[in-house]
């Protein structure tokens, strides 16, 4: 424990005094001090005060009383005090953080580099990384490649996502109506059947408990190498089309896949004609317009782009050109069912269920013991209809049952047999309780209600919606550190998991006692 206290300069008043007129002014105070190591400690702060002049001693200054006539105490600084007061909450700093932040005022006006060489200057222990770049590299190669995990995610568990486990009556194989739609679509031929409704456990067993994840995928996009089936990011982000691997198709046409030499160093096709006539089109086209502009004309103009192409190219040609970078298809966000982020992932052609089942593996990598009960997607369906028909041995299989989110759900076909049975978000056959709790509102009514919120991924994502304008223009390595940050950055509420919660969860507290309770 630190003691903040300055005998040695309390003869600097201009007050004659004897050690024999100080005494200690009341209890010692406790506050925060920032230690020349720039760590917070905690620390006693004690003034003395003198019974001759009634001056009070800080570390930092004297107050003396009031002159004659005035309201106000007088203020004396200490000459070179090792502890400074910075804020009126009780927060001091050692002086050597004061000279640290002297030193910075000189540095910190000609950019990162210099203040990386301050920090490195002030703190031994430290290095830090000269320009943002490297900085923004440092971190991604800890959070991951194209994805990350947040920390502390998968120990996450409060009332709104984590549920006590609930058995229900019956066998519960009715799916959402009870019957098998004669005209419906047939399940996949490798799905396990429904296995029946878990017994209740008898009095001191435990009863476990139930989580629930939420997916969705978020049009959020970065520059990527305007070559297709290329997943790299662009050499020159500002104003380049190609990644590293691929500069040497920045002097060749740029309609694919022919491949000829550009005609002119500033040319970006081929000397024929029709290449020629078809950029030309292009860069009247597209030449000085922003983002929206590009999408408002590309609605506009659909139809006539295609006429164009055809009377170039003949009708079953599409023309695929590099005279500008590509994107990223979206970015798939994953939360606990009370908004907590997970972890994050890329799609790099399409939304396709192989590269939404990569995500999820990467996240639960290291952790497959955190998988949710129940993962919520708006394509939850297709999903299992891949997994169903790809891998039978596949973990998810028998860790997470895959549902389709509310607002999704009423636009599937009622056609679709596997959606229905396996994938309801709230079935009414009782099959699922742990999706569908009773509750009795104001006027003393019961009725069903959702037990958890499926809409997380769809209110995070539209959070989001304000960003999209600088995360487009972002390299692929600053764009995963702004996602991470963004998300590591949304907390849950204060609605924590309690004793009471973790008794009923490992069988202390039986079914009649809680009766009794009530």
């Amino acid at each position: 424990m630190c003691h903040l206290k300055t005998w040695s300069k309390w003869y600097s008043s201009a007050i004659t005094h004897t050690l024999y007129n100080i005494r200690s002014k009341g209890k010692a105070q406790r506050v925060w001090l920032l230690d020349p190591t720039f760590k917070w400690v905690s620390a006693d702060l004690l003034v003395d005060h003198c019974t001759t002049c009634k001056a009070d001693y800080y570390p930092d200054m004297i107050t003396q009383k009031a002159v004659a006539g005035g309201r106000k105490r007088t203020q004396v600084l200490e000459y070179e005090p090792e502890f400074l007061r910075v804020s009126k909450q009780g927060v001091w700093v050692h002086r050597d953080i004061a000279r640290a932040q002297e030193k910075a005022l000189q540095c910190f006006h000609s950019g990162w580099s210099n203040f990386a060489e301050w920090v490195n200057s002030t703190i031994n222990d430290i290095n830090a990384h000269r320009t943002t770049k490297l900085l923004a590299q440092a971190v991604r190669s800890m959070i991951g490649e194209n994805r990350g995990v947040v920390p502390g995610a998968m120990k996450h568990g409060c009332q709104d996502c984590t549920h006590i486990k609930q058995f229900a009556d019956g066998d519960g194989k009715g799916g959402e109506h009870g019957t098998m739609d004669p005209y419906a679509l047939q399940l996949p031929a490798n799905l396990p059947e429904l296995l029946p409704c878990q017994p209740r456990p008898g009095p001191g067993n435990p009863v476990g408990y139930t989580r629930m994840g939420v997916m969705d995928g978020k049009t959020l996009k970065h520059k990527k190498c305007a070559l297709d089936d290329c997943q790299q990011p662009l050499f020159n982000s500002k104003n380049g089309q190609f990644c590293e691997g691929h500069l040497d198709y920045q002097n060749k046409c740029g309609i694919i896949p022919y491949g000829r030499p550009t005609a002119s160093p500033d040319s970006l096709t081929c000397d024929d004609q029709a290449h020629i006539d078809w950029y030309k089109q292009y860069d009247d086209r597209f030449h000085r317009l922003s983002f929206p502009g590009v999408q408002r004309v590309i609605r506009r103009q659909m139809g006539d782009l295609e006429t164009n192409d055809h009377e170039i190219w003949g009708p079953t040609l599409q023309v695929v050109h590099t005279f500008k970078s590509r994107t990223i298809y979206c970015l798939q966000t994953v939360q606990w069912s009370c908004g907590v982020p997970v972890g994050w992932g890329k799609c790099y052609h399409s939304e396709s269920t192989p590269q939404v089942l990569a995500s999820l593996k990467k996240i639960w990598e290291g952790c497959p013991e955190s998988r949710p009960s129940f993962m919520v997607y708006d394509k939850a369906c297709e999903l299992l209809r891949h997994i169903v028909t790809q891998d039978m041995q596949e973990l998810w299989l028998t860790s997470t049952k895959f549902i389709v989110d509310a607002w999704h759900y009423i636009n599937h076909r009622t056609t679709d047999t596997l959606c229905r049975t396996q994938c309801n978000p709230a079935p009414t056959d009782g099959s699922q309780p742990d999706l569908v709790i009773s509750e009795v509102n104001d006027n003393g009514v019961a009725h069903q209600t959702r037990a958890f919120n499926t809409e997380t991924a769809e209110q995070l994502n539209s959070w989001l919606n304000r960003l999209e304008s600088q995360l487009r223009q972002m390299t692929d390595v600053n764009f995963d550190f702004f996602i991470h940050t963004v998300e590591k950055r949304v907390v849950s509420k204060n609605r924590g998991l309690t004793q009471e919660f973790w008794d009923e969860v490992n069988g202390l507290v039986t079914l009649v006692d809680m009766e009794l309770d009530v």
